[in-house]
């Protein structure tokens, strides 16, 4: 089997394995397994889809040709990746976020969706992306004949390539319009880009390391002086370098294939930043060996080699045909893994842009019809890949190839930069205008055509020799490349600064000449993230039946998915039969979902005939705009404090751990003070009663102050436990003991007792008629109802002081309160405010103490599920303990 029929064997498996490849991975997602397929990784190699046979083979190429020229194409996107974090960050953001298709869709967005913007994109992109999907189809023909023999000619490669781009425009339609929702990942198509990205890293690092390492005899070769010679460069960082490094900046975002693995093919900000470092470093590598090939190219290589193969044709000289099919195979992936990617980007552009708007205007009223909308979509999407595919073979054949690959690219990159300046224009100058961006697109893209794009057919189409080399009609002053008399050494620089700078003056002049409408002005704010949902709405005014809504999206969406999509929009409003109501919220859902599928500007155009769009004033948009700018100007201060607060909430909890430690180190204070107070104060109690009882009448004076010492060691116990309980309380150890017991019963045993009290100051109590069962700690819900009682006797001046308890239960709430009231002077409105709080005591009504009783008894109410609360009523004051019926088993601790 000769080079040449192995070589078309391992481009067929190769096209076979991609084919597998994304099948494979659109099953994946199909089964929900998109760990590998989300991954940022696989985002960060599909946009090695920069990488093409340009990059390929005419990288080594053009440093042959001119040295360290070469680094400029790898310069730009480098510089954009790492420098200009922030515009790629708001471009993915934004297209992520408003559901942006492609570099039309996002153009014509900003310029209030403007559907002749679109088209006009579409148009320039397509044409300027046809010369690098012929220079795609001209690297795989030059390939092959690389490994052809002499006496086979040209005709059978030409029939190769012809095979390979149906191949491809077949690899695309199926996979490639499987899903038509074109703001979804296409996974199949990106991975198999993925796997196409490593192939051709691991063909040209290895073609790389086998020359400096295997290959290469001689290290010495790369300083010989008739090889440095042949490397030098007196254009470095001249103004071609500044072009061409501009050219690749702008290619990285402006490119349709760049965009859609940028921003469409984008799920998240993570996948964007490894990206920022991950891309350049890929970059690093598929340069890096670039100039050894290209050196010893030219220290082996004839005088009339084409050095754009020198990646194939060193390692077929020195004998190593594997290597050299290695690197086949790379320079193949690289070709088809560009042509897939454009293709589609391109094709769908063409079809939300230019076909389906036709097919609305043409049919009118008839778009309400519920015909499928997607097939139509389907077809045109498909047919279109192979018209796209078609062009860059048909330019192919029109300028019969071109000796440096190179210079097909820069047409290309030249082309598509036309839209930079309404794109980058746009998201940062509030009075950029539709009418500038149209008139300055049109005048960059004719005078590129005129000096750069029809020059390259070489008088073969439209503009013939004659015209190239004296002007149109023999006019001197409209030579292409020396236009109205301007002369530039290098034709690039000179379609360069004609295009683009004719392109901005355009743009800039018309815009500062016109006004922005009041939907461009609302889609800048909408792109500078200025505007609220509410904002956006306003532009809404509800119209049109639902049912004829329901007709459209069925067409458009398909009859099941918009069916789907109106069920749940009416269970969102809590319809559960019937269409939802038509309103704001509903409207921009259902155009964001148009949007997903056949662009915004298209989706804007099909809802305009169907909904009443409320337009702004001027006055009331430049209101609004200034409002946003206020209200995003309080948010970033709000941002500012929210910091400081985080700030100092750290502080305040570090000053709260340490408050809890001091608080423990009290209560073990107080805990330890209290019992070693106990122990003496036991004593003194002790030996004042026996003094008591044994002073006889005649020592009345000595009784009285034995008594008092009784008296106030008693106080001082009390006053010990009652501090003792209210630490052990707050420290949250206690332990209930639940039981179902009457709670008259436990009114009863308060009222036992104090009984003693009751009797000393002549008190009635009276107990409820009417008894409930409780499940509580019976231990602990007596202690408040005694202090209740207690308070209520002693603080009383009424005579005689007289209590009334009463029992309430309220089923529904499942709770029961005991009410402790009295007649006595009731309690000030001041002090009910922190009665409960510890050592506050009443300041009139003549109560005393230190006033731990009420937060003890609030603490125990509060262990047991319950709350206690004071009013006053007619009467005396009332204090109500409210607790639940039933106290569950597990809270027992």
């Amino acid at each position: 089997m000769s080079n040449a029929q192995i070589v078309v064997l391992v481009a067929v498996i190769y096209t076979i394995a991609l084919f597998a490849v994304a099948y494979w991975a659109d099953s994946a997602v199909k089964s929900n397994r998109r760990p590998l397929l989300s991954s940022p990784l696989i985002y960060v190699l599909s946009l090695s889809v920069y990488c093409t046979a340009w990059t390929f083979y005419g990288a080594v190429g053009s440093a042959a040709r001119n040295g360290f020229e070469f680094l400029t194409i790898y310069l730009g996107p480098t510089i954009v990746f790492v420098g200009w974090w922030w515009f790629l960050r708001r471009l993915v953001k934004i297209g992520r976020t408003e559901k942006l298709t492609s570099i039309a869709d996002f153009v014509s967005a900003r310029y209030g969706k403007s559907v002749s913007l679109a088209a006009i994109t579409t148009i320039i992109a397509l044409i300027g992306v046809t010369p690098y999907i012929a220079l795609q189809l001209q690297s795989i023909t030059l390939s092959f004949s690389v490994f052809s023999q002499p006496d086979q000619g040209s005709g059978w490669q030409d029939i190769t390539t012809l095979s390979v781009a149906i191949g491809l425009a077949v690899f695309i339609a199926m996979f490639g319009t499987r899903n038509l929702n074109a703001s979804e990942r296409h996974e199949g198509v990106v991975t198999a880009i993925a796997l196409e990205a490593v192939v051709k890293l691991i063909a040209l690092v290895t073609v790389g390391i086998s020359v400096c390492f295997w290959i290469i005899d001689d290290p010495a070769l790369f300083l010989k002086d008739e090889v440095l010679s042949q490397l030098e460069s007196n254009t470095i960082f001249s103004s071609r370098w500044v072009t061409l490094i501009c050219l690749s900046a702008f290619a990285i975002f402006s490119l349709p294939r760049m965009f859609q693995v940028l921003v469409v093919e984008n799920q998240s900000e993570r996948q964007l930043q490894l990206a920022s470092w991950a891309f350049p470093g890929y970059l690093l590598l598929m340069c890096l060996f670039v100039m050894p090939i290209a050196v010893f190219g030219l220290s082996t290589g004839s005088a009339d080699a084409n050095p754009d193969l020198f990646v194939l044709t060193v390692p077929l000289s020195q004998g190593h045909e594997g290597l050299a099919i290695l690197a086949f195979l790379g320079g193949f992936s690289s070709a088809t893994s560009m042509v897939i990617v454009a293709a589609l980007a391109l094709a769908t552009m063409v079809s939300n842009h230019l076909i389906l708007p036709l097919i609305l205007k043409s049919q009118g009223s008839k778009t309400r019809s519920s015909s499928d909308l997607r097939t139509v979509t389907k077809i045109t999407r498909r047919l279109t890949i192979f018209l796209i595919l078609g062009l860059g073979y048909l330019y192919y054949r029109l300028t019969g190839g071109t000796e440096a690959l190179a210079s097909i690219g820069l047409i290309s990159f030249l082309g598509v930069s036309q839209i930079v300046p309404p794109l980058f224009g746009g998201m940062i100058w509030r009075g950029a205008t539709k009418k500038g961006a149209v008139a300055g697109v049109i005048a960059g893209f004719f005078l590129w055509a005129y000096t750069s794009f029809l020059p390259s057919f070489e008088g073969r189409f439209i503009l013939s020799d004659y015209a190239i080399e004296n002007g149109l009609f023999g006019f001197w002053l409209l030579k292409p490349q020396a236009l109205f008399g301007v002369m530039f050494e290098d034709p690039l620089i000179h379609a360069f600064i004609w295009s683009l700078g004719s392109n901005c003056a355009i743009f800039i002049m018309v815009s500062l000449a016109t006004k922005p409408s009041d939907m461009e002005r609302l889609q800048f704010a909408v792109f500078q993230a200025q505007t609220t949902t509410a904002t956006r709405r306003s532009l809404f005014h509800e119209g049109g039946s639902a049912h004829e809504l329901l007709a459209l999206s069925q067409r458009i969406l398909g009859q099941k998915d918009g069916s789907l999509f109106f069920r749940k929009a009416a269970q969102s409003q809590g319809i559960q039969k019937g269409l939802p109501t038509i309103s704001t919220d509903f409207l921009e859902s259902l155009e964001k979902e148009f949007a997903s599928l056949v662009g915004s500007a298209t989706a804007h155009a099909m809802l305009s005939p169907f909904v009443g769009r409320g337009t702004l004033s001027v006055s009331e948009i430049i209101a609004l705009a200034d409002e946003q700018a206020a209200l995003r100007t309080y948010s970033e201060a709000l941002e500012e404090k929210s910091k400081e607060l985080t700030d100092t909430a750290v502080l305040l909890r570090a000053a709260n751990m340490q408050l809890v430690h001091l608080g423990q180190q009290r209560d073990q204070f107080l805990t330890s003070v209290s019992h070693e107070l106990r122990t003496p104060m036991t004593s003194i109690r002790s030996f004042s009663e026996i003094l008591k009882s044994e002073m006889s009448e005649s020592t009345e004076k000595s009784a009285k102050f034995a008594t008092i010492i009784h008296d106030e060691s008693l106080r001082l116990t009390k006053l010990l436990d009652e501090i003792l309980d209210i630490s052990f309380l707050e420290r949250g150890q206690p332990v209930l003991h639940i039981e179902e017991i009457s709670l008259l019963e436990i009114l009863n045993r308060a009222h036992a007792a104090t009984a003693a009290l009751q009797e000393e100051h002549q008190a009635r109590l009276h107990l409820p008629q009417k008894d409930v069962k409780v499940t509580t700690d019976p231990d602990r819900l007596v202690q408040p109802i005694i202090n209740l009682i207690a308070n209520a006797i002693k603080h009383n001046k009424s005579e005689p002081p007289e209590i009334w308890l009463d029992i309430h239960t309220d089923l529904t709430a499942g709770t029961v309160s005991i009410e402790v009231q009295d007649n006595g002077q009731g309690i000030p409105a001041l002090d009910q405010i922190d009665i409960f709080e510890k050592f506050a005591t009443a300041g009139t009504g003549g109560r005393s103490g230190v006033g731990l009783g009420l937060p003890i008894s609030a603490q125990l109410v509060k262990l047991l599920h319950g709350r206690i609360e004071t009013k006053n009523n007619e009467i005396g004051a009332c204090f109500t303990i409210t607790l639940p019926i039933e106290i569950a088993q597990d809270t027992t601790g």
